[in-house]
């Protein structure tokens, strides 16, 4: 019996339009109905979440946020994992050499240099307003909390993204996790934050075991969460590569594939 399912949003509960389906929205309300855990896990911030969790009813559920690094349930924060101030100055260092958009998430709070047209679609997405200024301003802000960003986004061309993931993991593989979402996006947090290590979290907090649950995604950033599930479903539109890595592929983001999984694996 599974007792718990870890859903990816963008490119596996919503479509391509951003609007879940009634089909995936009835079938968590029905996972819901038999007590089981139902966990949003995606690499968007809280704030660009809160709108899916409040259609699908899981505002009581916790949310893991930007990745894993920010966990909440019920507005009670479970984890947060930042990245400290020196690091990101370095990093932000090894990153001028690249014609990219940087853009820093902590917790709601989000910055960047410059406003482009990656920042814009984010905003559409995101109800928090974002914060143009010198990163020297942002860097100093962090310093004076004692705190950093949850989440290093930085956006370009898939070839361009790939060089500056393999610059930034030559030198800092030790200290982040660096992972794409997709192959325009980067995604680089504290090295304990990740999806994988959300749903570790969150099923020893529940107390259910590994074997309980689902995990269901679309991207590599979702491929270590779905390669530990008891069973790892990856998407009809995801890469070849997520796809090895599922126990099964169900259909695309557009043709309800978490609805048409979750009917096949647990009896609703």
């Amino acid at each position: 019996m599974y007792k718990a399912v870890f859903i990816d949003i963008d490119g596996t509960l919503i479509k391509s339009d951003h609007t879940i389906s009634e089909a995936n929205a009835r079938i968590i309300r029905r996972l819901k109905d038999k007590n089981i855990l139902v966990v949003l896990v995606s690499a968007r911030p809280l704030s660009a979440m809160l709108s899916i969790v409040n259609e699908t009813g899981l505002r009581d559920s916790p949310v893991a946020s930007l990745n894993g690094a920010h966990i909440t349930a019920g507005g009670e924060l479970l984890f947060d994992s930042i990245i400290d101030a020196a690091t990101i100055a370095t990093v932000h260092e090894n990153l001028q050499k690249y014609n990219a958009t940087i853009i820093y998430y902590e917790q709601v709070q989000w910055f960047s240099e410059r406003k482009d047209l990656h920042t814009d679609y984010e905003q559409k997405i995101t109800d928090v307003p974002i914060i143009i200024q010198p990163f020297s301003s942002t860097l100093q802000y962090w310093q004076h909390q004692n705190t950093g960003p949850n989440k290093i986004h930085v956006i370009g061309k898939a070839e361009l993204v790939r060089e500056i993931q393999n610059h930034l993991k030559l030198h800092f593989i030790n200290h982040l996790s660096i992972a794409t979402s997709k192959p325009s996006y980067l995604e680089v947090m504290n090295k304990e934050a990740s999806k994988l290590n959300a749903v570790k979290m969150l099923i020893d907090q529940y107390n259910i075991k590994r074997e309980e649950t689902i995990a269901i995604g679309d991207n590599f950033n979702d491929k270590e969460m779905i390669e530990f599930a008891g069973i790892g479903i990856a998407m009809g539109n995801a890469p070849l590569e997520v796809k090895a890595a599922a126990n099964y592929v169900t259909d695309t983001n557009n043709h309800d594939g978490v609805c048409k999984a979750l009917e096949k694996f647990i009896d609703l």
